[in-house]
């Protein structure tokens, strides 16, 4: 007999937004069942409505999708990309009127939604209406330009993983993604623990770097880093092992990041290892419960194992 599926997770809802803005929204779930155990590789029916003034106002625009959801029990798709039922996407003014989505689920993949939700649109439609001025005032007094904008923010379900931080440089956007859970709680930094690696492993804010050289290093065969680098949630290769200075920012997120994933997949109150090497038989980790950073403790200590990426 099969079970009910619900949708526990926030509706999180991005526009990238480019010199020209694209008529699309992402949108995320993490999908669980009665039991409250993911959803993994199951396809499930969606039928999304934008609605304009109320949670119950007129719908202006309706699709269905069917996508499916990944290891992590993660369903993704873009609104404006599925199989138009009412109206237009790209002729929604997002400038007339407050707007909703509300978003109906069939977890058998058909066309019988039992399932339901509605929430208020409220960054997404100023970014899409941009295409239409050459700035308007945001939230804060912030002007937003075309492109000038960011696309991406804290909590969001995006590459994977969840976006811990998000920064511009030369105008360009980037950001450091986590792993949706923890890949190990109780590893040991590297079985090889009593010789020093050196500079390539001892970054403060390049993991990646500091993964490689772990590997590397002669003699390893199991470690953090590996862990990390074997990690392929959301089909991506290139996960690894956060320096500690990138640690950091995965602590000054885990607030929003429990609250999004919850108890189990959250952040613990626990030691995460971090790739930046401190000594001949030590290396970094932080205590998430209290922010504090230590590279005294030996590399044989098994602690949590959180892998990042970056876009």
């Amino acid at each position: 007999m099969k079970k009910i599926f619900t949708i526990v997770a926030v509706v999180l809802l991005t526009a990238t937004v480019w010199a020209q803005i694209p008529q699309k929204m992402s949108y995320q779930a993490v999908i669980r069942d009665a039991s409250n155990k993911l959803v993994t590789s199951h396809i499930v029916g969606m039928r999304i409505s934008i609605l304009r003034d109320s949670a119950s106002g007129t719908v202006v625009y309706t699709e269905t999708q069917t996508p499916t959801t990944n290891t992590n029990g993660l369903a993704s798709i873009e609104i404006g990309g599925g199989t138009p039922v009412t109206g237009t996407f790209a002729a929604i003014n997002w400038a007339s009127g407050t707007y909703f989505i509300k978003t109906e689920t069939d977890p058998t993949g058909q066309t019988s939604y039992t399932i339901s939700g509605t929430s208020q649109l409220l960054s997404v439609p100023y970014a899409l209406h941009a295409k239409t001025t050459d700035s308007i005032i945001g939230s804060g007094g912030v002007i937003i330009g075309s492109g000038g904008v960011f696309a991406h923010y804290i909590g969001e379900l995006y590459g994977g993983g969840i976006v811990v931080t998000v920064l511009k440089n030369a105008g360009v956007e980037h950001g450091l993604i986590a792993s949706l859970t923890d890949v190990s709680d109780s590893s040991v930094w590297s079985n090889v623990n009593a010789t020093l690696i050196g500079k390539t492993a001892e970054s403060s804010f390049n993991g990646l770097t500091n993964t490689n050289a772990i590997i590397a290093q002669q003699g390893h065969t199991t470690s953090a880093a590996l862990l990390c680098h074997n990690y392929t949630g959301g089909g991506f290769h290139d996960w690894y092992l956060p320096a500690i200075w990138e640690l950091n920012q995965c602590f000054n997120a885990a607030f929003v990041v429990n609250n999004i994933l919850g108890a189990t997949n959250g952040f613990q109150s626990a030691n995460y290892w971090s790739s930046a090497e401190g000594g001949n038989s030590n290396a970094w980790f932080q205590y998430f419960s209290c922010g504090t950073t230590s590279y005294g403790d030996a590399k044989t200590n098994t602690f949590s194992v959180r892998a990042v990426r970056r876009f």
